[in-house]
């Protein structure tokens, strides 16, 4: 009996199976089965819908857990399964830009709601989920888009939306009257990826960031300023370089601290980094 020959079928069966399950191309969509079922960018908008959709909608997030929107390339499947979606709550984040062309192609029917409409930008920066006040905003586009899609429930849409505006409302004080007690105004903090612009404003903070593919020297100009301000605490975000930091904790002294501008549960988020912030800047 020729050994070769009986094992290389089996072999090649094992590879098929093991380039089938890494290939990516396979997409297990969350059940498209509520009264609205939506799609949404990254994971703090999931937490808005859910918000104010309640039980009646279904969310499906593109870049989900564990993924750098910056980087995340959706797979074919993903995109078919937005067919299934109602609503498209687009972010106004830079890879959307990439993701439309898919989508026109092969979800032409989905709606898209671009929910960073209205809202005043800094120097074209996305990250107006991590300001409770713009958040508002957000949740009233979101609610409204809703109620178009699903009049049935407008009470509830409408009921939802006021609980999470006094929520957002509530929170906003909460991290001022942290700051207000940690004597705050006006100092500095430093991260990897510059996300807390709109929160450092809302908040008397001033953000720094350290540039990509800093120098040394650039490096050395940043401790010089850290160590002047009493900065001993250097933030970066997982998912881009974290060497920038650590270089520049070890210079200082100091330590490196992730905040997570993704993290999925958005109001405990902001509420540690509020305190992680506070603490820092003292």
């Amino acid at each position: 009996m020729n050994t070769k020959r009986f094992l290389l079928p089996i072999f090649l069966l094992i590879l098929l199976t093991s380039l089938a399950a890494c290939g990516g191309e396979k997409y297990e969509a969350p059940p498209a089965d509520a009264d609205v079922n939506v799609a949404v960018s990254i994971l703090p908008q999931q937490y808005f819908v859910k918000k104010i959709g309640g039980d009646h909608v279904s969310v499906l997030v593109m870049a989900g857990p564990g993924v750098n929107p910056l980087t995340y390339e959706p797979p074919e499947g993903q995109f078919k399964a937005l067919n299934d979606r109602d609503l498209y709550f687009l972010m106004g984040i830079p890879p959307e830009n990439a993701w439309l062309t898919q989508i026109a192609e092969l979800a032409p029917d989905i709606n898209l709601v671009d929910i960073s409409q209205g809202i005043p930008k800094v120097d074209d920066d996305p990250h107006i989920w991590l300001s409770p006040r713009r958040v508002k905003t957000q949740a009233q586009t979101i609610a409204q888009a809703l109620i178009e899609t699903d009049p049935a429930h407008e009470a509830d849409y409408r009921a939802n939306l006021d609980a999470f505006l006094a929520e957002l409302d509530a929170l906003d004080a909460d991290i001022q009257r942290i700051m207000d007690a940690n004597q705050v105004q006006g100092k500095t903090f430093i991260v990897t990826h510059p996300a807390w612009g709109y929160f450092a404003s809302d908040y008397g903070l001033e953000m720094m960031s350290i540039p990509e593919s800093a120098t040394d020297a650039q490096l050395v100009q940043l401790a010089d300023l850290a160590k002047e301000e009493g900065i001993t605490t250097i933030f970066y975000q997982r998912g881009f370089d974290e060497k920038p930091a650590e270089k520049l904790a070890s210079l200082i002294d100091g330590r490196t601290v992730p905040l997570e501008p993704l993290n999925p549960s958005w109001e405990p988020n902001l509420r540690s980094v509020s305190m992680m912030l506070a603490k820092s800047a003292k």
